[in-house]
C-alpha cells in the first residue's frame, strides 16, 4: 500500500497539483514537478545503488537535512517556488516509503 502511494506521489501528484494551482500553464508546471525527481541521481553514489529496505531521507546527499532546508528556502521567493515546491513533494513521497521500511 505505501508503495502505491509512494509512487502515486512521485507521478501522479504532479500533474493534479499542477492543474489545480497552475492551471493556465499547467503541462509546464507539470513537467518542472515531475523534474523533482532528478534528485535521485544521487543514488547513483550508493551501493548497491536501489535497496528496498532502505530509507532515502537523510541516507542520500540530495536527501540529506542540509538539503532539505535549501529546498524549503526555495519556497520562499515566487520565482523559485514551483521547483521547491517539487523537490518538498518528492522528500514527502520518498518519506511516505520510509514508513513502510
Amino acid at each position: 500500500m505505501m508503495d502505491i502511494l509512494h509512487y502515486g506521489l512521485h507521478f501522479g501528484a504532479p500533474p493534479l497539483l499542477a492543474w489545480i494551482f497552475f492551471r493556465k500553464h499547467w503541462l509546464k508546471a507539470a513537467l518542472i514537478l515531475w523534474a523533482g525527481i532528478l534528485i535521485d541521481l544521487d543514488h547513483l553514489l550508493a551501493t548497491p545503488v536501489f535497496d528496498p529496505d532502505r530509507c532515502s531521507i537523510g541516507f542520500h546527499p540530495l536527501h540529506s537535512y542540509w538539503a532539505m532546508s535549501a529546498y524549503v528556502l526555495l519556497l520562499l521567493p515566487a520565482k523559485t517556488r514551483l521547483i521547491g515546491i517539487a523537490l518538498c513533494l518528492h522528500l514527502l513521497a520518498d518519506g511516505v516509503a520510509c514508513i513502510g521500511i
